[in-house]
């Protein structure tokens, strides 16, 4: 199986940047896609919508729900599941991609910042994977990818900006704990996470335009998704991929159509040794 042809995918933070490769991709394939993100208005730093996601999508092939949602609020995720079901008569894949960022230390960090990056990381991740499961255990060949790093305690990954670190880590956990869960079910969950910085909205954020030179393009995250989202939901869980190594092992040896800028060699991202 290689192709997402007529899988419904239902992805959080899908109006832009990873979220919207991904939700593209599997467009190509002729999949249905639930954006499921907060920007229905413009933003005045950020790019996207969920509409223009939706036609961005529907251009690819794909067919586009787009949905206002805050995955920090059950009601909306329990509406939001409802409206994909009646659209799209379940849900196969769902991507945990929204994710919030503040890389700032213990004084720096406003409990309002901890509670944000925890709502919507932690509880976020958590809360869309249980409000979609009962429609996931139904699906032929069900998978949840969730965009979180691999579990590395080196005290150097928390020292500079521990409450983000807790927060990307939780994601990790539900992978780790969920996969064992749900094993003898057939639901598969995995993590994906780059190599590379990867050239999204936040990284322009905290790096502005030198970092995003400095970076690969949303793309290679959205053809790794591809590559785990079309395997074997019962051979392959409880993995936490890395996008450059997974696709290396598939056979992909040009990574330099993924550069921002020809010729540069692209900044590590955190967490990976």
């Amino acid at each position: 199986m290689n192709t997402l042809k007529g899988k419904t995918l239902f992805i959080t933070g899908a109006s832009r940047g990873i979220g919207l490769a991904i939700a593209k991709r599997a467009a190509r394939d002729g999949a249905n896609v639930v954006i499921a993100a907060k920007t229905a208005e413009p933003h005045p730093k950020l790019p996207g919508t969920i509409y223009s996601a939706a036609e961005e999508i529907e251009k690819e092939g794909g067919k586009a729900l787009p949905l206002t949602v805050d995955i920090r609020f059950e009601d909306q995720l329990q509406a939001a599941v409802k409206q994909a079901v009646e659209r799209f008569g379940g849900i196969d894949i769902l991507v945990n991609n929204a994710s919030a960022i503040s890389l700032t230390g213990t004084l720096e960090t406003p409990m309002k910042k901890f509670d944000l990056m925890f709502g919507v990381n932690v509880r976020g991740t958590y809360a869309t994977t249980q409000a979609c499961l009962p429609e996931l255990l139904k699906a032929k060949n069900p998978h949840v990818l969730t965009l979180s790093p691999p579990l590395n305690m080196k005290a150097k990954w928390f020292q500079n900006h521990v409450a983000y670190t807790m927060a990307k880590y939780g994601m990790s956990m539900c992978v780790l704990g969920m996969a064992e869960e749900f094993r003898d079910r057939g639901v598969a969950f995995n993590a994906l996470w780059p190599r590379t910085v990867i050239a999204t909205a936040a990284i322009n954020m905290i790096g502005g335009e030198e970092m995003m030179q400095a970076s690969r393009t949303p793309e290679i995250m959205a053809d790794a998704a591809h590559a785990i989202l079309t395997r074997d939901s019962r051979t392959c869980t409880g993995n936490f991929f890395i996008d450059e190594d997974l696709l290396r092992e598939a056979g992909v040896t040009d990574f330099a159509k993924y550069l921002v800028k020809p010729g540069t060699e692209p900044l590590p991202d955190f967490f990976l040794d």
